[in-house]
This record gives C-alpha cells, sequence and structure tokens, in this order.
C-alpha cells in the first residue's frame, strides 16, 4: 500500500511539472485587443474623402475606348485621425468604363472615368471606389450624374437656331434679287431648310480631357489598407 501510495504522488508531481509551464504562459500571455480596436498598421481612408489628382495621360472619345487605363497623381494630401494618408505625388490608377461618340443630330460625347486604386510612395495600395465630381481643365466639359460621367459641350438649341436663321436670311436675299417680295418669301423657306440640314449634318465635336485636367473623385465608403513594411535601413536609423 505504501508502495502504491508513493507512486501515485509522485504521477502528481510530474503531471504538475508539466502543466505549470503552459498555465505560466497563459497568465502571461497579452490580453486580445478589444473589439473595434483598429491595429497601428492599417490606415483608413474614411469614406466622403475627396481625392484630387491630376490627369497623366490624355483621353478622348475618338482614340480612348472601354477598358483603357489611365493614371493620374495626387495633388492635395488627405489627412486622417491627425496623420497623413496619402502624401502628394502619390499615385491614382483608373480605367475608363464607357466612351460615347459624339452624334450628327443629336447628342454629345461622353466618358465615364472610373478610379481602381490610390498608392502612395512608400507602396501602402488602396484599392478604392470613388465617383468622379469634377474635371477641371477639361475645355467646356462637365460632369453629370452620380456614376460621374463626363459629358462634352455639344451644339445649343440657340446655336442650332442661329445657323437656320442665317440660312433664311441668306435664302431670302437670293429670293428678293430672283423675284421680288414674292421671291424674298420662296428664298426664305429654301434658306431656312438650307441652314437646317446644315446644322444637323455638322458632326459634333469629339471629348477631350487633356492632360494636366484635375480630376476630384469622392471615397464611397471607408477604405482600409496595411501599411508597406519599411526598409530595413531606415528602421534602423
Amino acid at each position: 500500500m505504501k508502495t502504491l501510495a508513493q507512486v501515485a504522488l509522485a504521477g502528481i508531481f510530474a503531471a504538475a511539472l508539466v502543466t505549470a509551464p503552459a498555465a505560466r504562459a497563459q497568465v502571461s500571455a497579452p490580453p486580445p485587443p478589444p473589439p473595434g480596436a483598429q491595429d497601428e498598421n492599417v490606415v483608413t481612408i474614411p469614406a466622403g474623402t475627396t481625392i484630387q489628382a491630376e490627369l497623366g495621360t490624355l483621353l478622348s472619345t475618338k482614340t480612348s475606348k472601354n477598358g483603357d487605363p489611365f493614371s493620374a497623381r495626387v495633388v492635395e494630401p488627405v489627412f486622417g485621425k491627425g496623420e497623413e494618408i496619402i502624401p502628394v505625388g502619390s499615385t491614382l490608377e483608373g480605367h475608363v468604363s464607357f466612351v460615347k461618340p459624339p452624334g450628327r443630330a443629336t447628342g454629345v460625347a461622353e466618358m465615364r472615368l472610373v478610379a481602381d486604386s490610390i498608392t502612395t510612395q512608400d507602396g501602402t495600395k488602396f484599392t478604392v471606389a470613388a465617383g468622379l465630381q469634377d474635371a477641371e481643365g477639361a475645355g467646356g466639359a462637365h460632369v453629370k450624374g452620380e456614376e460621374g460621367t463626363v459629358a462634352g459641350q455639344g451644339k445649343s438649341k440657340k446655336s442650332t437656331a442661329q445657323e437656320a436663321g442665317v440660312g433664311a436670311g441668306v435664302g431670302a436675299g437670293v429670293g428678293a434679287i430672283a423675284d421680288g417680295g414674292t421671291g424674298a418669301l420662296y428664298g426664305l423657306g429654301i434658306g431656312a431648310a438650307t441652314g437646317l440640314f446644315h446644322s444637323l449634318v455638322k458632326k459634333h465635336k469629339d471629348l477631350i480631357i487633356p492632360q494636366g485636367t484635375e480630376l476630384t473623385f469622392t471615397i464611397n465608403r471607408n477604405t482600409s489598407a496595411k501599411r508597406a513594411a519599411k526598409p530595413a535601413d531606415s528602421e534602423a536609423q
């Protein structure tokens, strides 16, 4: 009996020696971060942030196609929670998602630009969803709709009426010379038709977004990215 008791006691002691390090490890392990806590290595662009970037490539409805890439240089820094998230000189990359050539009789040229990513100089890359709000420097073009479509100037109804009126006046003058007052009325009708035909046949201009156009995008939702690892030599300094 004494021998059995000694063996049992030795087993309990050995088990205690095995489990003690694990227990100490559990006690010394740091507590998990609270829910909602943000990793220090993760940076976030808040929804609604405005990104201003200068277009680095020329785009037009004459030469650009759906899917063509474009790049732009960020010209205004972006801050969040007291720190600079996107410095000046970061690269915005995107693509053309829609191209509508100008019509002959009606319709203006249109193009839609989509931002895909923003990469900072240190290599931190954000995959973004952003809508185009403005394209300053694209001639008389303007941005319309929530999807950020750039539309060209095209022809207004006023300019079309003016062209038709010029044609009518010329026709009336020719008719007057040919046959007095009655000829003037006849020439007026011919001139009006000629002016309208000229206006309808004359094609609208293609939309051109030149290099250097300042594009303004708005981030649609919170966008996070992990900071790029710093080089070993910079950490040593």
